[in-house]
């Protein structure tokens, strides 16, 4: 591994940011003191930015490298889950069932170290990167598609983004080219019955009997109706329903979460199910209806982006820091970022049970090897170089595949 001399330097910097982020985390669309946070980080750097939401932030670093320009964009998300933290950490959060549980502290922590290694280079790269800190990556909508619509991303030629992965050994990157994450949609269903007193079920249409077939029958979307080379999941995750112990309530209300991956699936679950649950409602003289809210698309990567990314990555740490994935469950609103330009997200680990950094994400314990944050650092770095060149590469390199 060849860090560079100067990239290695500022790896206290990097776990003091992040310790500080990790201590002081807010949830969703309430990120106002880590921004303001980051807007110190960068005056004092003297960066320009921009705030194009109330907690969203988007900074402009401009190069000197003569060449044909090109936009680039990083994004971090600086958001944390509202959730409280079990670690005994001198550094653990100071804020009350609030907690940094998916590195989005480390993605931050890397982006201003980004932004460092810019102002200090500008005859290195040609052209505009432009650093989106991006709020409320939790909780869709989501803060990604706020700064697309406020016109925070106009011009930019090809986006990158980086997610810390307590899937990976510290240091390892997972990459893959084409469909990455999964799209993220939620179906609220009433079933609608006839209430009435349990003991005279006869007189009733009882929806809690209906609601439980649904929830059986709905398993049977992905094993039945999807291909099984397809990945797909189907979770009803609340079911709510009844009010006193002798009564068959008139109603139920279930939520389901469904990840699947492209459209031909996404379409083919969402159709399924409304099937399943109106047919299953009717055989029980219940009525269903389902409300489908559509989350967050899948991440696509760029095949051009791709191969940059293993060129550098390859060539800056070597292959066995490379681990060629498959997709992955979780949703990512970095999707919204590449309407209509290519882009390209990678994992980088930060798993090591040694130090007890072992725990998935979202998880009370969570914990992450910061030695991964410098190699994150490094990495965009060498990306940003790499794409901005001046030989109008990023441009050319246009179509995801």
């Amino acid at each position: 591994m060849q860090l560079e001399k100067a990239v290695a330097g500022l790896e206290p910097k990097l776990i003091e940011w992040r310790r500080h982020l990790h201590a002081h985390p807010e949830i969703s669309f309430e990120e106002y003191d880590t921004t303001d946070f980051i807007v110190k980080a960068l005056e004092q750097m003297g960066v320009s930015y921009e705030r194009p939401t109330k907690t969203g932030l988007v900074a402009h670093i401009t190069g000197e490298k003569p060449g044909e320009p090109g936009v680039l964009g990083f994004r971090a998300d600086i958001d944390a889950l509202p959730m409280p933290e079990e670690n005994d950490l001198p550094y653990r959060s100071q804020v009350k069932n609030v907690m940094h549980a998916c590195g989005h502290d480390g993605h931050t922590a890397m982006l201003l170290g980004l932004a460092q290694m810019l102002v200090q280079n500008k005859d290195s790269f040609c052209g505009e990167a432009r650093l989106f800190f991006q709020h409320a990556e939790e909780l869709p909508p989501g803060g990604a598609i706020e700064l697309v619509r406020a016109g925070a991303a106009d011009g930019v030629d090809a986006m990158l983004g980086l997610h810390l992965s307590s899937d990976f050994p510290a240091g390892v990157f997972g990459v893959k080219s084409g469909v990455l994450t999964a799209n993220v949609d939620r179906a609220e269903i009433r079933v609608t019955g006839k209430g009435g007193h349990c003991a005279f079920p006869q007189l009733c249409a009882d929806p809690v009997v209906a609601a439980s077939e649904i929830v059986l029958a709905a398993q049977s979307i992905v094993s039945r109706r999807v291909a099984p080379k397809e990945p797909a999941v189907v979770s009803i995750c609340e079911i709510h329903g009844g009010t006193a112990y002798n009564i068959i309530p008139n109603d139920v209300r279930l939520s389901a979460s469904i990840r699947s991956f492209g459209e031909t699936a996404r379409k083919l679950i969402q159709n399924e199910l409304v099937a399943v649950c109106t047919g299953v409602a009717a055989a029980h003289r219940c009525e269903a209806d389902v409300e489908w809210v559509e989350g967050y698309p899948s991440v696509v990567n760029a095949e051009t982006l791709t191969q940059t990314a293993l060129e550098q990555i390859g060539f800056r740490f070597g292959p066995e820091h490379i681990e060629h994935i498959g997709v992955i469950m979780p949703g990512e609103d970095f999707s919204y970022f590449l309407d209509g330009r290519p882009g390209f997200f990678v994992e980088l680990g930060t798993r090591n049970a040694v130090i007890a950094a072992d725990r998935p994400h979202h998880n009370p314990k969570y914990r992450m090897d910061e030695s991964a944050l410098v190699l994150g650092t490094q990495y965009e770095f060498d990306m940003a170089r790499a794409l901005l060149d001046g030989t109008g590469g990023i441009k050319r390199g246009g179509q995801a595949k």
